[in-house]
């Protein structure tokens, strides 16, 4: 669905709205807990912009993706942290492209409404890291069901999620034709499995972003919950990491704006030695480049969000506006903690926070350096790396 400008001009502005619930004080509380944001993710349920994406006949709004990245820049740039509850947004992709109608029909309604919770992506391994194809969670079929084993680690939100998507092998790779077979996805209910066979267990990070290791043993999930072909599940997954990247970078343009805003506005009020720090282009040009970073990648996020919402190839757009926007968001992070002096490192003035949490994206949800080679071998021809 096409979004014009007037119509994102008024959902940047209800966003905001939203987000004036949740000030400051809200989210140093939970960093400081390491909680999760049950009351922000709640609001943003209840408005509807979790189901952005899942089309009007199942329950959601039917906008494009370009309205999604809107969403999500608006709620970074006001202070506030979408990643506790993005995975609502994009995940379920798989399900509306790849499941059959009957799976749409008992999945996406409740999902748009937020009555199932679908937050967790079950892709990483420890073993693996970023290279898919190299899984070793398997799902082997037993009459009317598969039974799981392995292990996966990065799976952000399980402890808050009803179903999550799962990356399974069902083909070993000593049998498979092609690379890219095999693997197959599933809609794991977790309320079900959770004490038969499924644990899981947090990670304490540096920022608060309610991420686990998920463990398998002997885990049942029904041959109905199989979405799409058996084998075909890395080209589902695929599908989805344009958006995935689309939206994270749609994020780094919101945390960028908001170091930005907040360096700019200290430096101009600041004085040391009688005048604005501000004025003293040490001050200012770092922040006035992370400026024009942030312009730059905003252009094309806004490209791969059209190409997306479009029908049309996205992964070199994605991808770049992911690499970009992220740089910026972390240009002008350093930025705006460097103006601020050790007030940047005091927990009242909420920049550590914030800048713990950009800092994320330079490694996921794809690193930098994966990113840089999909450039050289796709865009560039050059030889693979890897």
């Amino acid at each position: 669905m096409t979004t014009n400008e007037e119509e994102l001009t008024a959902i940047r502005a209800s966003v905001a709205s939203l987000c004036a619930g949740f000030p400051a004080e809200y989210w140093r509380a939970l960093d400081r807990e390491r909680a999760y944001p049950t009351d922000f993710v709640d609001a943003m349920t209840r408005e509807g912009f979790l189901g952005a994406l899942i089309p009007e006949e199942f329950g959601g709004s039917g906008l494009g993706l370009r309205a999604a990245s809107a969403i999500l820049e608006e709620v970074h740039k006001n202070g506030c942290n979408a990643a506790a509850c993005h995975a609502q947004m994009y995940t379920m992709g798989t399900i509306l492209k790849h499941g059959s109608p009957e799976q749409k029909s008992r999945w996406l309604p409740a999902i748009a409404t937020g009555e199932i919770r679908l937050q967790a992506f079950g892709v990483t391994e420890p073993t693996s890291g970023s290279e898919t194809l190299a899984l070793g969670t398997t799902a082997t079929r037993e009459g009317d069901h598969y039974v799981v084993n392995g292990q996966k680690i990065w799976t952000s939100r399980a402890e808050h999620s009803d179903f999550m998507i799962l990356l399974a092998r069902t083909t070993p790779r000593d049998q498979i034709k092609s690379r890219m077979d095999g693997l197959s996805v599933f809609m794991l209910d977790m309320r079900a499995a959770l004490g038969n066979g499924l644990t899981i267990r947090p990670i304490r990070t540096m920022m608060n972003h309610a991420t686990t290791e998920v463990f398998f043993d002997n885990v049942k999930v029904s041959a109905a919950n199989l979405i799409g072909e058996e084998g075909k599940g890395f080209r589902y997954i695929l599908d989805g990491m344009n958006a995935e990247r689309t939206l994270i970078a749609a994020e780094c343009l919101g945390d960028a704006q908001w170091f930005i805003d907040k360096a700019s506005r200290y430096a101009s009020e600041r004085k040391v030695f009688g005048r604005p720090i501000g004025a003293n282009q040490a001050v200012q040009f770092p922040i006035a480049r992370a400026y024009a970073q942030y312009r730059a990648a905003a252009l094309m996020v806004e490209r791969a969000a059209d190409r997306f919402d479009a029908g049309l190839p996205a992964g070199e757009e994605a991808n770049i506006a992911k690499l970009l926007a992220s740089e910026a968001s972390w240009a002008a992070a350093e930025a705006c903690v460097q103006t601020h002096g050790g007030f940047g490192f005091a927990e009242e003035f909420d920049i550590e926070r914030k800048f713990r949490e950009t800092r994320l994206y330079q490694v996921a949800p794809i690193s930098t350096n994966l990113i840089l080679a999909f450039l050289g071998q796709n865009a560039l021809g050059m030889p693979k790396s890897y």
